[in-house]
């Protein structure tokens, strides 16, 4: 429906074994938002993230995304989504060339040559583009990965961690890229234990602590003060 929000997350909860990794969790998103997921290690963000890319099923609860039901139309989903987390998945011994080249053969991408050569400028490595990998620094592996993920042009992109890793320069190109990314209309859901960056990039956070949401705001109502105020009140390391 027109109206619906473009993703919603009903009563999703996640057993492994006797642990209970995700308890309730309720949330809704719509077009063009941008939700942060905080939380410290452990907090369930990573399983989160899993279960909304269709890479691990709930326990029970629902997920729709676009009109999508998460459990009968995972194909439809994951057409419309790209997961960029801190394991770029590339090939060390490939040229940056190559992976994209290898990666978009899977989609069966239309034009190939002219989107590697597209995707590769606009992460800045179109200088880079015939050296292998496993020379690449930290950072230029994950603008490479962020590559990756857009050959097929997802309007849903997932973020795990994304800065993880990175030094300061390389954190302040990956930032600067998302930033861009967000002019295009996308909508972001980004899992990090990092408040100010997740609130940087938010127009919405969620707050996980031991499986749990333990709060939900507005990036119009915080600042870095109250949120860390909030995160300390609610969050046991």
């Amino acid at each position: 429906m027109q109206d619906s929000p473009l993703i919603r997350a009903e009563g999703l909860s996640k057993i492994f074994g006797r642990r209970k990794v995700l308890q309730d969790i309720n949330f809704e998103l719509e077009k063009g938002e941008f939700l942060t997921i905080i939380g410290p290690n452990g907090a369930g963000k990573t399983t989160l993230i899993k279960i909304l890319a269709t890479l691990v099923l709930p326990s029970s609860g629902s997920v729709s995304i676009d009109g999508f039901d998460l459990r009968k139309d995972s194909v439809s989903i994951r057409e419309r989504m790209g997961l960029i987390s801190h394991n770029p998945l590339l090939y060390g011994d490939l040229t940056a060339y190559e992976n994209l080249l290898f990666y978009g053969r899977m989609f069966g991408i239309k034009d190939l040559e002219a989107r590697i050569s597209q995707l590769l400028e606009k992460v800045e490595l179109g200088h880079r583009k015939f050296d292998v990998v496993r020379t690449f620094s930290r950072g230029m592996q994950q603008r490479l990965s962020i590559a990756r993920v857009l050959l097929h042009n997802p309007s849903i992109l997932l973020l795990d961690e994304p800065h993880s890793g990175l030094d300061p320069h390389a954190t302040d190109i990956l930032d600067d890229l998302l930033e861009n990314l967000k002019r295009e209309d996308r909508t972001f859901i980004m899992a990090t234990h990092n408040l100010e960056k997740g609130l940087e990039h938010a127009t919405s956070i969620l707050i996980l602590s031991q499986g749990r949401v333990v709060f939900q705001g507005e990036k119009r109502d915080l600042d870095i003060a109250n949120l860390r105020e909030i995160y300390t009140r609610f969050v046991s390391e």
